[in-house]
This record gives structure tokens, sequence and C-alpha cells, in this order.
């Protein structure tokens, strides 16, 4: 099958990649300048240790500088999952409860799950820092 000129995936993985990694780093700076010790007892009130929040600074801040260099891509899209996974389950909003907008109270973690695991399927794609061909899948 012969792609149109106008057909370049890599290039759309490498928006993907972008626009979660600004979007994840947005939402994780504020955590880096005001702490997230505020935040831990949620966690605790849902029985996981609130030392986990830590785990935050990963996949917030660390994991979206590796997106946008296209470096581990897969392991930092598995960060941005668990995060979300364990976001869903301590957020104290309905589930199926609509925002002010009318909007999905949770359609911002639903967008960095589906983002992250399709970027754990894809890959970095072409764009990125370093030639990653001789490393584990995992790494890429």
């Amino acid at each position: 099958m012969q792609q149109g000129r106008w057909t370049d995936s890599d290039a759309g993985i490498l928006i993907l990649r972008i626009t979660l990694a600004i979007n994840l780093f947005l939402n994780g700076w504020p955590k880096v300048v005001e702490g997230v010790e505020g935040q831990m007892g949620l966690l605790a009130a849902n029985g996981i240790p609130g030392v986990f929040m830590y785990f935050v600074y990963v996949s917030e801040i660390v994991a979206p500088v590796l997106l946008v260099l296209g470096l581990f891509t897969r392991l930092s899209a598995v960060s941005v999952i668990i995060t979300m996974v364990v976001v869903f389950y301590v957020l104290p909003i309905p589930f199926f409860g609509l925002n002010q907008f009318g909007g999905w109270n949770k359609e911002g973690q639903l967008f960095f799950l589906a983002v992250g695991a399709a970027l754990f399927f894809t890959g970095a794609g072409r764009y990125r820092i370093g030639d990653m061909s001789n490393r584990h899948w995992l790494l890429d």
C-alpha cells in the first residue's frame, strides 16, 4: 500500500509526545513549587502509602522531558499510565459525573491515560534524540 505524501505517522507520534509532555509538565510544575506533602493524605485515605506521591515527580516532570527527547518513551508512558490509574482511583469526584461545563469529570485523566497507552504501543517514532535500534523494545 502506498502512503500519500501527507502521511507521516512519525510526525503524528511526535505531536502526541509533545502534547502529552506539555500537559503533564504543566500539571507537575505546581507540585515542584509547592510540594506534594499536602496531597499525600489523599493517597493515604485510599490505602496507598503517601510516600508514593513522590512518584508524581517521575511521571509529571522527568517523563515529559524524556518524551520530548524521545528517550525511554515506553517507560515514560508506563509511568503516566500508572499515575493515571491511581488518579482515577483516588480523585474524590464522581466517576460518571459532569463538570460545570458539561464535560466528563475525568476527561483530563482519560486523555493522559489514552495518549500514554498509545505511546507505549508506538514507541518514540523516528523523530527522537539518539539511535535506539540496538536497545530492548521497552527502552525505546
